[in-house]
């Protein structure tokens, strides 16, 4: 059910919208019927009218974006004319080609109820820029060429290039009209703000040829070429029987006849749709809101079916009726209605006016909506090598469309803005970083023996962060980048946290450089895998559907590249040590911090501190707790988190044997700032600042030395952590 909580601004919305879109409507509609010649320009007026109050009653009482505007638009006059033309020229009789045209109409709004059904209204607004650009700047260009005999006013068999060449053919009488329209196409909104340009631009026209008529009594028969001519019975158009003829004759037409009608119909639901999503987003962005897209194309597939049915035009949510019609006040869906239905009235009391509008006005009005069709700003392209080939596919786009068909155009487009992604992504390089194993290292604290075997070894790996799409146009620039390195290197890195897809190349590339590394007993180690690509799939779920991953492959996983780079450390340091000794429980008496103390003190600073235990995973302290204590590590490993808010833990460093933490709390007595957790089978001492205090007030001289020891290696780290930032600065 539609509600307005502003009744007088929906009311004066949607009446100012009809104003704007029932003029345009007329001449869509005369523009597609016109090329079959007779009678059909009168029932192309009447198509464009009923076309106004169909869609615009139908779609805004389905449809869920407020104060959208659906009426026949100039992507449905382009393509269905063109379609018309098309099959003329072919030979086929008029009325077949008028039944034709109601199939590829129904047909596209069946597409357009499909598209919404199945929630392709979410990609359709997505579809390339430089296609829907091209495309629209096509019809642009076409409605210009088609409506440029008419402006001169040419017999209905003659095209643009023939008009242009036959200029002994023109009439002055179409000619002065057109002009005259155009002109006050133009100026009409620099002259009068409230009215809007096209009724005004119409109005000129009207004047201007019954002005003319005071010198050419001819123009002034209701049978003048230059008129829509008389709508009802009569001389003029039957309505009701081309109306009930035209499903009378439908039976004539074959199954193949219909099945060669379905490109021409999808073309169409996909530019409707385009038109009318690209709308709905503009109106978004003015008002704060959303819309629907599979809604608002089911609602709009309706709209064009019922249209069609009862003899309109089809037509999509269209931008110039909707900004009036935002821009007079309306609120709701009601403006839509309100449109509607008043196209009903002014037909009913403008109808026998409608006859006198001269055809040169309606070619005048269509020739200005064309122009502005045309994305004149694509030019600006050429101006950078980056986006020449975005200009070169509006332009091909475009050329196709007025020099083969709009069918023809949209198959170009597609292609072509498939051919720009790929050259995108190969002329965009996969690898976002590439680091020498002797410029990074883990932020596991290491002894001095193992730290000069990394200084001297770390080149044996590399770490190569990716990002984008990894597939055949990517694939073989990183093999590409790997071939040094795989000469030398035992261990590569392979980052893939910001990796959006990857294709079955891509997989084999790394199957290859896993076999390389293979042969020289190293490894291929990925990282990050993300176990959601945008594609919805899991990466590592991929590689094993491959065979990447498959038993004893040389291969590692790991979800954090601080613990690739800290396994591959610990590789290396194995390949390169002669004995690995395994790890023994340390004394006091081991630790640096304790090196050269006398026995008694030792034994006296043995008797202050606790002896702790923690298996692997275990939290040894979190944010927030203890008072004061400081943890040297006898055996183990413990990893170092700090808290952020909103975010997962940020791993600063891990600390091996020999090594101390929470020395700050222990230094002033606060809270521990940041959560240890053992990420190995742990054994600790613990010493509290209580305890050590009552040590020093008897050990001044011993406690001066462990200040000293302490200091010294917090200056040690502080030097570690500047040369990190350094290196994380110039990369």
């Amino acid at each position: 059910m539609i509600k307005s909580n502003n009744i007088a601004g929906d009311l004066w919305g949607g009446t100012s919208a009809m104003l704007v879109a029932l003029p345009a409507a007329i001449a869509f509609g005369v523009t597609i019927y016109a090329t079959l010649g007779g009678h059909y320009v009168a029932y192309g007026a009447i198509a464009g009218i009923l076309g106004v109050v169909a869609i615009g009653i139908t779609a805004s009482m389905l449809g869920g974006t407020d104060r959208l505007i659906s009426a026949p638009s100039a992507p449905a006059a382009a393509v269905l004319s063109a379609f018309a033309l098309e099959y003329m020229t072919l030979g086929v009789n008029p009325d077949t080609i008028f039944i034709m045209l109601m199939v590829v109409a129904l047909l596209a709004g069946i597409i357009q109820i499909t598209f919404g059904t199945i929630g392709l209204g979410r990609l359709i607004k997505y579809m390339p820029f430089p296609v829907v650009s091209g495309y629209l700047s096509g019809i642009g260009l076409y409605i210009i060429a088609s409506q440029a005999p008419k402006f001169l006013g040419m017999p209905s068999e003659f095209h643009f290039w023939e008009s242009l060449q036959n200029s002994s053919l023109w009439q002055w009488q179409s000619v002065t009209v057109g002009s005259a329209t155009i002109l006050a196409m133009l100026f009409a909104n620099k002259l009068f703000q409230t009215i809007p340009a096209v009724v005004i631009a119409l109005t000129t026209g009207v004047c201007s040829y019954f002005a003319i008529g005071l010198i050419d009594p001819s123009l002034l028969q209701i049978d003048s070429p230059y008129i829509i001519g008389q709508l009802g019975n009569g001389d003029g158009i039957n309505f009701i029987d081309t109306f009930i003829q035209r499903f009378q004759n439908l039976s004539h037409l074959a199954w193949n006849d219909i099945s060669i009608l379905f490109f021409p119909a999808l073309t169409l639901a996909a530019l409707l749709s385009i038109d009318t999503l690209k709308t709905c987003i503009v109106l978004d962005s003015m008002t704060h809101s959303f819309h629907n897209p599979n809604q608002e194309l089911i609602a709009q597939g309706t709209g064009n079916i019922v249209s069609t049915l009862i003899g309109g035009m089809p037509g999509s949510g269209t931008m110039g009726p909707t900004m009036i019609n935002f821009s007079s006040g309306a609120s709701s869906r009601l403006s839509g209605l309100v449109q509607g239905v008043m196209g009903i009235v002014a037909f009913l009391i403008l109808g026998s006016l409608i006859a006198w509008i001269p055809i040169a006005s309606l070619a005048g009005i269509l020739i200005i909506i064309g122009f502005r069709m045309i994305d004149k700003h694509s030019i600006q392209l050429l101006q950078s090598r980056k986006t020449a080939l975005d200009f070169l596919i509006i332009v091909s786009v475009a050329m196709t469309a007025i020099t083969i068909s709009l069918i023809a155009a949209s198959g170009v487009g597609l292609i072509l803005a498939i051919i720009l992604y790929i050259a995108q992504q190969i002329g965009t390089s996969v690898v976002n970083r590439h680091t020498d194993g002797l410029d990074i290292k883990s932020k596991l604290i290491r002894n001095r023996a193992e730290t000069d075997i990394l200084l001297e070894k770390g080149s044996d790996f590399s770490v190569y962060e990716l990002h984008g799409s990894l597939f055949f146009g990517t694939a073989n620039q990183l093999y590409a980048m790997l071939q040094e390195d795989l000469k030398t290197k035992k261990y590569i890195i392979i980052d893939m946290k910001r990796v959006q897809t990857v294709d079955l190349t891509a997989a084999h590339i790394l199957l290859q450089i896993k076999d390389m590394l293979h042969d020289k007993n190293g490894y291929l180690i990925l990282s990050r895998l993300p176990h959601k690509l945008p594609t919805g799939d899991d990466l590592e779920s991929y590689f094993n559907q491959v065979g990447l991953l498959k038993h004893l492959s040389p291969i590692k996983l790991f979800d954090d590249l601080e613990d690739a780079i800290e396994w591959t450390e610990n590789a290396i340091i194995k390949d390169n040590r002669i004995e690995q000794k395994q790890e023994e429980l340390l004394q006091l008496r081991d630790f640096t911090l304790f090196k050269d103390r006398k026995e008694d003190t030792l034994a006296e600073i043995q008797s202050l501190v606790k002896c702790l235990s923690f298996h692997k995973g275990e939290v040894i302290y979190s944010q927030g707790e203890g008072t004061g204590e400081m943890f040297l590590i006898r055996r183990g490993l413990v990893r170092v988190m700090l808290p952020i808010e909103n975010r997962k833990n940020v791993h600063l460093n891990t600390i091996g044997q020999n090594n101390f933490f929470g020395e700050f709390s222990f230094l002033d007595g606060s809270p521990h700032y940041t959560n240890v957790v053992a990420a190995t089978d742990t054994d600790l001492y613990v010493i509290t600042r209580e305890a050590f205090d009552a040590f020093s007030e008897h050990h001044k001289k011993a406690v001066f030395q462990f200040m000293q020891s302490l200091a010294a290696e917090l200056a040690q780290r502080l030097k570690l952590t500047r040369a990190e930032l350094v290196a994380e600065g110039d990369v």
